[in-house]
């Protein structure tokens, strides 16, 4: 009897490389389809303050839904993550200097990684969760700072606050507490959990 039970891949509503790379590393075959949303722009929905949690899982939610009305019949996920030191929400940097400007905020300090998943069938929300991890970054000299950036190169702008744990990011921390998984931009065992459940994998 196979893993994966759906008869078709799973959708994946995002270019994520680290997301793509945990579901095949579970097994689960997966078609990554972007869904072209206008982030900031659903953002905006949630308010002028949007809890970060609230603020990922509405995302992840949209990310799906916009795939799903494009894919009948199949099973979307979509994910997101955000992050917060104190009350300041971060998004993803623009370019090298933007990127610059988050980790001289970021370093020395604790910031909350909140990441969620949700999975739909075509206009059915069948799952959806949000967790959260806190990281404390390390007090980085400027000299540091710019051989970080040199060594990560046009990565630095791939995720919010700057960096990849999975990568040379993980130069930056002094102390990480939290899911592995929810820190790479995904809470997995909980959508695993949902998709046994479900009845698309086996148990």
């Amino acid at each position: 009897m196979p893993l994966w039970r759906a008869p078709s891949p799973l959708v994946l509503a995002s270019k994520s490389l680290a997301r793509r790379q945990m579901l095949v590393a579970a097994g689960i075959p997966v078609e990554a389809v972007t869904s072209d949303i206008d982030e900031r722009a659903a953002e905006k929905m949630l308010g002028d303050n949007p809890k970060a949690g609230n603020a990922a899982l509405h995302l992840a939610r949209e990310k799906a839904k916009a795939v799903a009305a494009r894919m009948p019949g199949r099973l979307v996920i979509g994910a997101d993550q955000t992050l917060v030191l104190g009350l300041q929400r971060f998004s993803k940097p623009a370019n090298m200097d933007d990127a610059r400007i988050q980790l001289l905020a970021l370093r020395g300090q604790t910031h909350m990684l909140h990441s969620a998943v949700a999975l739909m069938r075509d206009d059915q929300l069948l799952f959806s969760h949000e967790d959260a991890a806190r990281l404390t970054m390390r007090e980085l000299s400027d000299a540091f700072l710019e051989i970080y950036l040199e060594a990560a190169g046009d990565t630095v702008t791939e995720s919010v606050g700057g960096y990849q744990l999975e990568r040379t990011g993980i130069h930056l921390f002094q102390r990480v507490e939290g899911d592995h998984f929810t820190i790479l931009g995904m809470p997995l065992l909980p959508l695993l959990e949902a998709l046994r459940c479900e009845g698309f994998l086996a148990g």
